[in-house]
């Protein structure tokens, strides 16, 4: 990318969020901290109102030069909730320009949108799934993120499948996640006074109430951390030979996978196991074509096996 490029690029950047750091310009355009200020000085000289304050980031004054077009609270959330599933089920390639495009649509937004989609973004997650898609049977996610946003008790009326009961609750909305082609909705429970994890296929019936909750609930991925931590969850980091990626399949799925990125011609992997002995054996099918970069239990325990392997052929 050209210097003009890239600077116009920064200034819609600027444009999408409130406050910028330095920093994540530099990470998004792999350019120096002193490039960054170089640009941001050129900008500056070109007339554009820029505040910047030391330790905080940059944002420009509001109103300046805001398109004529706009969008409505609720539009926002669902391309805040379309980047959700681009991230996790498309290509690197759709990712970038879904991205890019994205940085457009916030750059019109003003200071109180820019706030709810920050707000938001942190109470949606969708996992990689083995399964179709299926779409709930109502209407209620973009009810459920404004719930979230404005801190409304919610009244549901929801079929819990373990009991095959019928329940009328008064929950604390969290976060909203997508998992094996549902979309599944965290909230504290006051009937039962802790968290609960509900299908929103299963809610029949959803109303916003006046009342105002004032407690404060970890974000969704504090959540799912804490969760995956007492059900004693381990992480694992892998690296896969690009060549042999594709050949994981659906197998992955089985082994906690969760989600995957592409660093130079491997493939780093991560996943959440509840048993390394039985991630050991997977990952003994393709472990010439591998490397493991966590835990050390792992490595431990392929070094066992192989070595049992050695000790039975010789």
């Amino acid at each position: 990318m050209n210097r003009i490029d890239r600077i116009s690029a920064i200034l819609i950047q600027l444009q999408s969020r409130r406050v910028v750091k330095a920093a994540d310009i530099a990470e998004r355009f792999n350019i120096s901290l002193r490039t960054v200020y170089r640009d941001v000085r050129t900008l500056e000289e070109a007339g554009i109102p820029i505040i910047g304050e030391a330790g905080v980031g940059y944002s420009i004054m509001d109103g300046y030069r805001l398109p004529p077009v706009t969008f409505t609270k609720e539009e926002a959330t669902a391309f805040l909730t379309a980047e959700k599933f681009v991230e996790k089920l498309t290509d690197a390639s759709t990712v970038a320009n879904h991205k890019s495009a994205m940085y457009k649509i916030r750059a019109i937004l003003r200071n109180a949108e820019k706030d709810l989609l920050e707000d938001i973004d942190s109470n949606i997650h969708v996992f990689k799934t083995r399964s179709e898609p299926q779409a709930p049977h109502n209407d209620y996610i973009q009810t459920i993120l404004n719930s979230i946003s404005q801190k409304h008790i919610l009244c549901i009326d929801y079929f819990a499948h373990h009991s095959q009961e019928n329940t009328k609750r008064e929950i604390e909305p969290v976060g909203i996640f997508f998992m094996d082609g549902y979309w599944h909705l965290i909230a504290y429970c006051l009937l039962r006074k802790d968290y609960r994890d509900f299908r929103i296929d299963r809610i029949k019936a959803l109303n916003v109430t006046d009342k105002l909750y004032g407690n404060q609930h970890p974000t969704l991925k504090a959540y799912i951390a804490q969760t995956a931590k007492e059900k004693h969850l381990e992480t694992v980091i892998i690296k896969v030979d690009k060549e042999i990626h594709g050949n994981l399949s659906y197998q992955k799925y089985w082994s906690g996978f969760v989600s995957e990125k592409a660093v130079g011609n491997m493939i780093e992997m991560t996943f959440l196991t509840v048993s390394i002995e039985g991630f050991a054996h997977w990952y003994m099918m393709f472990g010439d074509r591998a490397e493991i970069l966590q835990p050390d239990s792992l490595k431990e325990r392929i070094k066992t096996i192989a070595q049992a392997i050695f000790q039975k052929n010789i």
